[in-house]
């Protein structure tokens, strides 16, 4: 086991975004987070990643309490995340872009020189090594999302936490970014990722956790949460099959 959340919450001002949710990641799969707008997801993210302090519950990280420990830490420690509105440094290159992750992530190389060739492996993994000298307000909508890929690659990451990677690619972006996901696994690296395209997300993820109004109401394999009948009312709907 990689990541355990024990009945995690999280309220603001009274409200509960999340509310009691238990859940593991083992090591080595691609874990589909799925919901509807406003389900948790996104602050789930932020409680596995220290943006926010759970108001009740604990996070675990290879047996080890993280509840407490600050989002550079955890980052230090093997977590690594991209976001789904993009916003990578303008005026920066790629390669100095990609560079940060390098820099701020496991195993940290404090010298730009050598932070900037470490992460060459990560801008090819992505396919952007040729364009790494070109300014990254150069880049389009799905080469952005590359770079935050690469960004997040370069901390050396054992848990990759992806939010809407997919969101705005055309279906053969889709297909092509699906591919890349299950080869990043296949380096070794955990994956969480939430995801609206639900038939993507079907097909690249060994299991399905699915929230709704802040509670987690079925988990299983594509299959198993596809055929769930809450699952189907509350997001599905009844057309799905997979």
């Amino acid at each position: 086991m990689l990541l355990k959340l024990e009945e995690v919450s999280k309220a603001f001002k009274g409200l509960m975004a999340v509310h009691a949710v238990s859940a593991e990641v083992h090591e080595g799969e691609i874990l589909g987070l799925i919901g509807p707008n406003g389900a948790g997801k996104t602050t789930l993210f932020n409680l596995i990643t220290g943006v926010y302090p759970p108001t009740e519950g604990r996070v675990f990280f290879e047996e080890k309490d993280i509840t407490k420990v600050a989002p550079h830490a955890r980052c230090w420690m093997g977590i690594a995340r991209t976001f789904q509105l993009v916003r990578p440094f303008p005026e920066l290159s790629v390669l100095d872009n990609a560079a940060m992750g390098r820099v701020y992530g496991r195993d940290p190389i404090k010298s730009r020189s050598r932070a900037e060739t470490a992460c060459l492996e990560s801008l090819e993994i992505v396919g952007l090594t040729g364009r790494a000298s070109e300014k990254a307000k150069s880049l389009t909508l799905v080469d952005r999302k590359r770079l935050e890929l690469a960004r997040a690659l370069a901390a050396k990451p054992k848990l990759l936490l992806l939010d809407e990677l997919l969101a705005g690619l055309n279906p053969s972006e889709v297909l092509t970014s699906m591919q890349l996901i299950k080869s990043i696994r296949d380096m070794g690296i955990t994956i969480i990722m939430v995801e609206h395209l639900v038939k993507a997300v079907f097909g690249v993820a060994d299991r399905i956790v699915v929230l709704n109004a802040g509670e987690l109401i079925a988990e299983g394999t594509p299959a198993e949460v596809s055929s769930d009948q809450n699952v189907i009312d509350a997001y599905l709907g009844k057309s799905l099959r997979v």
